[in-house]
């Protein structure tokens, strides 16, 4: 693995990492970890929905409301030693089944499981390969680009937390995600052109 594609791969488990040090603290009894991690998570979730709902972007905030509440009913059964997006997109994955149930009652269609299934298949492996794409197309990045185009773009992350996290001051983050999205959107043009 190249340091570049380890430095992804550690940007996305700081981000589990965060997940789960704020859920064991909350279970722990730190409310304000707790809110926290429901904030950020509501965040992630958000993110994880738009992708597979691009269709039904209304449905996006309900399902996030549904799940959150299911996570926090169900926060005892989450087992720390496993990865808690692992466990997170689970609960996701059976809530937009179950939207999915409905809509096709209300539509009445006779294969909504299936159809249910199978959108979620089709959703799961665009969703991969997107985001290998995009990893290997960051990978080409300088970090002062990559990193907060990561943090901020596809994590979810303030501008000043991202600042923060990365040593670099709230304009140079800003500048970074700017210059990094017109580079990437110069390589994808380039790519296309060479493609056709």
């Amino acid at each position: 693995m190249c340091a570049t594609n380890r430095n992804e791969s550690a940007g996305l488990i700081s981000t589990e990492e965060r997940l789960r040090d704020l859920l064991v603290r909350g279970l722990a009894g730190d409310a304000a970890g707790y809110r926290t991690f429901l904030a950020e998570l509501g965040r992630h979730l958000r993110a994880f929905f738009r992708r597979r709902l691009s269709r039904m972007p209304d449905e996006v905030e309900d399902l996030v409301q549904e799940t959150l509440l299911a996570v926090h009913n169900h926060r005892d059964t989450y087992d720390p030693d496993q990865p808690i997006t692992a466990w997170v997109h689970g609960i996701a994955r059976y809530k937009l089944i179950d939207l999915m149930r409905r809509r096709a009652r209300r539509e009445d269609l006779t294969d909504s499981v299936d159809d249910a299934a199978e959108f979620l298949a089709h959703s799961e492996s665009e969703a991969i390969e997107a985001r290998r794409d995009l990893l290997k197309l960051l990978a080409q990045l300088p970090d002062r680009q990559r990193l907060p185009i990561l943090r901020v773009k596809v994590e979810g992350v303030s501008v000043v937390e991202t600042a923060r996290l990365t040593g670099m001051s709230v304009s140079a983050v800003k500048i970074g995600v700017h210059r990094g999205l017109k580079a990437l959107a110069a390589k994808i043009l380039k790519e296309r052109n060479e493609n056709r």
